[in-house]
Order: C-alpha cells, then structure tokens, then sequence
C-alpha cells in the first residue's frame, strides 16, 4: 500500500476515493439526521454536479498517467 501512495497517480487516486467516500457519508448522514432536509431535486443536483466533478477529476488524472507515458 505504501509503495502505491507513494507515486503521484497513486496519490491522487487515493484522494479522490476519499473525496468519494466523504461524499456518501455526508448524504448518509443528512438521511439519517433530517430525511426531509434535502428533497429530490436538490439531491439530484447535488449528485450530478459532484459526479460531474469525480469524472472530470479521474479523466484529468489518466490524462496525467499517458502523458507521463510519453517519452517526448
């Protein structure tokens, strides 16, 4: 596990798992404590916009990964 963190790509994977997971457990805790405290469409935006967000964040870092690959 070190020898993987220890990488950059490595790295921001494991930051954006975090992200990831902070996430769910946000939402998880908002249902818990007050169901009716974000309703759908607001859930539906908030989860698209942060999906939107991961996604662009994981291909900007596999972008990172084929350019390292490139010997130019």
């Amino acid at each position: 596990m070190r020898q993987y963190l220890e990488s950059d790509l490595g790295f921001y994977y494991a930051v954006g798992a975090f992200v990831i997971a902070v996430f769910v457990l946000g939402m998880a805790a908002v249902a818990i404590i007050d169901p009716d405290g974000v309703g759908t469409v607001e859930l539906v935006g908030l989860a698209g916009g942060f999906f939107v967000f991961m996604l662009v964040y994981f291909i900007s870092v596999s972008v990172q990964r084929l350019e390292d690959g490139e010997n130019v």
